[in-house]
């Protein structure tokens, strides 16, 4: 399989490697195991022009001028703030940008890690395809790109030859996706755990911290929804909530709902999982005391919800997220015992 990834100034470096590193890797496994007599994947990094191009951070990288006698187009990320004027900085890609649109009528399979999903979308490449880029610029994906359907949750995206992903260590998770297409599971499941990389990653919500989100809101929404924080414990009760604002309970869902994109209680709800993964990363307040003081008054209810909005289990987010490793998975090998960490609860 012939893959070239596409390298242009600004690009990060670390995406390009990542992915042909492992399936460098793969190449090795495949060989070595008989299930290939030569390596399965010629991946070669290409350029507008056979000259070194300067990744992000000043970082030289040597690239052949490119072709289209490739199977698979692969464009990393690059270097974008939330502040960063997107504007100015895809307009200086229009070659990039041009070539892959090329690729694509050839019938060239396109992914992109990252925010490489901007430049997809510049080739007219999303249009009416289902999508993915990091969490923190699903939603600057889903209104520079209003016919694509942007699923700002997934981690992996396919839809008819153009695949996408979601931040920077999702090349690996393209690069196992690929292994294991051309490959299979043996392979694929070898290379990952030779590598130490996580084999079945599906979404990126227990990643996504709401607070650094772009906020949509108005100071309307804003006030209310500081109200329903500070009574986050307290049972939804819709016709207290317009009387604090002195609205009736239809301008309450009228308001709120034009500016916000959704109701009262969905952003309750969210404000409740976000208090409750505060408390499950830097306590060790057991879950059923967790679920008392977020609101909840049946563990079964807020077990559903936590699952849909963060897609893991509760249990599964604080052995991932605890701040405190002691015994976990990413506990650091050493006798001393760290301090206990301040209490979530307290803080808000």
């Amino acid at each position: 399989m012939r893959i070239g990834i596409l390298a242009y100034d600004g690009c990060l470096a670390a995406e390009i490697f990542l992915f042909s590193d492992l399936l460098l890797i793969a190449n090795r496994v495949a060989r070595e195991t008989g299930v290939a007599s030569e390596d399965p994947f010629q991946v070669s990094v290409i350029a507008s022009s056979a000259s070194p191009v300067t990744a992000a951070g000043g970082f030289p990288i040597g690239a052949q001028a490119w072709h289209h006698d490739f199977d698979r187009l692969v464009v990393p990320g690059f270097e974008l703030a939330p502040s960063a004027d997107l504007d100015a900085r895809l307009s200086g890609l229009s070659r990039e940008t041009a070539f892959l649109r090329a690729a694509e009528a050839r019938g060239t399979r396109i992914a992109s890690v990252c925010v490489g999903a901007f430049l997809l979308g510049e080739a007219d490449l999303l249009d009416g395809r289902r999508c993915t880029t990091s969490w923190l610029f699903s939603s600057q994906l889903a209104q520079r790109y209003p016919r694509a359907s942007v699923r700002g949750e997934a981690l992996i995206v396919d839809d008819d030859r153009v695949t996408t992903t979601a931040a920077f260590s999702t090349a690996l998770d393209l690069a196992t996706v690929i292994i294991r297409e051309h490959l299979g599971d043996d392979v694929a499941r070898a290379t990952a755990r030779i590598t130490l990389v996580a084999e079945n990653r599906s979404s990126q919500a227990p990643y996504i911290v709401e607070s650094m989100l772009p906020p949509r809101r108005g100071q309307f929404v804003e006030d209310v929804g500081r109200w329903l924080v500070e009574h986050l414990a307290d049972p939804y009760d819709l016709p207290r909530l317009a009387a604090a604002f002195h609205v009736s309970t239809r301008t309450m869902l009228r308001r709120f709902g034009a500016e916000a994109g959704e109701s009262p209680l969905s952003f309750l709800r969210r404000a409740r999982v976000r208090a409750a993964k505060r408390l499950l990363e830097t306590t060790d307040r057991p879950l059923e005391e967790i679920v008392s003081l977020v609101g909840y008054r049946d563990a079964g209810t807020f077990r559903r919800l936590f699952v849909e909005q963060v897609g893991v289990s509760a249990a599964d987010y604080r052995r991932r997220f605890r701040a405190d490793t002691r015994g976990g998975e990413n506990a650091p090998e050493r006798g001393d015992r760290a301090s206990r960490p301040v209490d979530a609860a307290r803080r808000d």
